[in-house]
């Protein structure tokens, strides 16, 4: 059942699930939190409490706001976890990867494990050499389009971001991503978070005092070398906290395309990090 809190700017709808240690799911941009149905589940049954939230300008959160930075989203977690009563252990993929960063940097007493899926959380650089990877140009190029207000183009990236195996409810799930999108001032909030800088995520990576988790897909089209990407937010954050799990075939989705794996990973790191 959708649970809705409002705080400066507007509502954010979640729904909690299970009795346990409390985590935390929060999607990534231009998705709604039905992207970890196939996590939130698993996680329940495995004895967790878990909340999946919509991102602000997403799903059934308000859809207009002042703006949509990832500092902005951290904020908007940490009401959410205050308000459930943590301490929790936060999941964010991509944009809320770096949210992610940014909250257990800001509020370490309510954040007692991260974990980062294909995390956008440093500024991002590229060579020319890059573009010699076609998988990595035409997710640049589908972006690009997706910066530009382009609904065609972000379905053309979600479907270069799910190489190989798409889920069983693909077609279905696509239509309700394109009917979330149609609806008013949607698309542009979407528009507006391809337009951040994941600068303030980086910056709060050295500040992270509670363990994490990276797991990145191997055919992720953001990054020509994902592998590198996430080496390198683990090597940015204080030695010892952070490690790397890649996910072989994965793209940009890891927990929609390889659940019980994606799963796996994160159960492991919970017994070690979830306290009630």
């Amino acid at each position: 059942m959708t649970e809705y809190l409002t705080i400066d700017g507007g509502t954010i709808a979640y729904d909690v699930t299970g009795d346990g240690p409390l985590v935390v799911l929060v999607p990534g941009i231009g998705n709604s939190r039905s992207a970890y149905r196939f996590v939130a589940p698993r996680l329940v049954e495995a004895g967790y409490r878990v909340a999946t939230m919509d991102l602000r300008g997403a799903g059934e959160s308000s859809a207009q706001w002042p703006s949509y930075s990832r500092t902005d989203i951290a904020g908007d977690v940490l009401a959410v976890i205050r308000h459930l009563g943590g301490p929790a252990v936060l999941v964010g993929h991509s944009i809320s990867g770096g949210a992610a960063t940014i909250a257990a940097a800001q509020a370490p007493d309510l954040i007692t494990g991260i974990v980062e899926l294909a995390p956008f959380t440093r500024a991002q650089s590229f060579s020319l050499g890059d573009l010699g990877n076609s998988r990595y140009r035409r997710g640049a190029v589908k972006m690009a389009g997706t910066m530009m207000g382009s609904l065609s183009s972000w379905k053309g990236y979600l479907d270069l971001a799910y190489p190989g195996s798409k889920p069983a409810d693909w077609s279905t799930d696509l239509a309700g991503v394109e009917a979330m999108l149609r609806e008013p001032g949607r698309m542009k909030a979407l528009q507006k978070m391809t337009q951040t800088s994941p600068a303030d995520a980086g910056a709060q990576l050295g500040n992270v005092r509670c363990p994490a988790l990276i797991i990145e897909g191997t055919l992720d089209p953001d990054w020509a070398d994902p592998h590198a990407e996430g080496t390198a937010i683990v090597t940015a954050m204080p030695a010892g906290l952070a490690r790397l799990e890649m996910i072989d075939g994965a793209g940009h989705y890891p927990h929609v395309q390889f659940p019980d794996e994606t799963v796996s990973l994160m159960l492991n790191f919970l017994q070690a990090t979830a306290r009630a």
